[in-house]
């Protein structure tokens, strides 16, 4: 697919909270990662938010629409990622993903328990479906940051390994790792 730099590369902003979804509550991640991402990324990008329950199959429904029908290259989520019996985004990824991608969840893990150690508790994930990839990341914003600091380096050359488009960072923010061309 790798588009030209003239098209608007689509990325999906989903966070999964029952409370912001009813509008008793702020949604605060969302926000967090449009600016994270407009601070990282050159590549012209539009974000396609939504706000959901706590409900798998509305969340399964809303990822199949991001990567299906919108063709987005990036789907991320914040939310939903703990213990507690609503939390259920790292299910969801798992049933709309054709491939599951654990070293992201890993290395997120990794760098937020050198914050606290309640990031133990934490279940992201990541997984591609057809040509999108899905990052779960945690519903603190003060942890998104973090978390993407730790594998966006990765998510260009991910998104163009399925097919999806080439994603230019800003080298003064964050580096994005690709092989050296042999």
């Amino acid at each position: 697919m790798n588009q030209d730099s003239s098209t608007t590369v689509r990325i999906g902003i989903v966070t999964a909270s029952d409370r912001a979804s009813e509008g008793q509550y702020e949604d605060r991640s969302g926000p967090a990662i449009v600016e994270y991402l407009q601070q990282v990324l050159l590549t012209p990008w539009e974000p396609l938010r939504r706000i959901v329950p706590d409900e798998r199959p509305v969340l399964e429904q809303t990822l199949v629409e991001l990567c299906d029908q919108h063709r987005c290259a990036l789907v991320v989520t914040t939310g939903g990622t703990g213990p507690a019996p609503r939390d259920i985004t790292p299910e969801a990824t798992e049933a709309v993903c054709e491939k599951l991608l654990p070293g992201f969840g890993e290395l997120m893990r990794k760098v937020s328990l050198e914050k606290v150690p309640t990031a133990i508790l934490s279940r992201q994930t990541a997984g591609t479906r057809g040509n999108t990839l899905i990052v779960n990341l945690p519903g603190q914003p003060r942890a998104i940051a973090e978390c993407l600091d730790a594998v966006f380096p990765a998510i260009p050359y991910c998104i163009e390994l399925i097919g999806g488009p080439t994603l230019e960072t800003n080298p003064q923010r964050l580096v994005a790792y690709r092989p050296p061309k042999k």
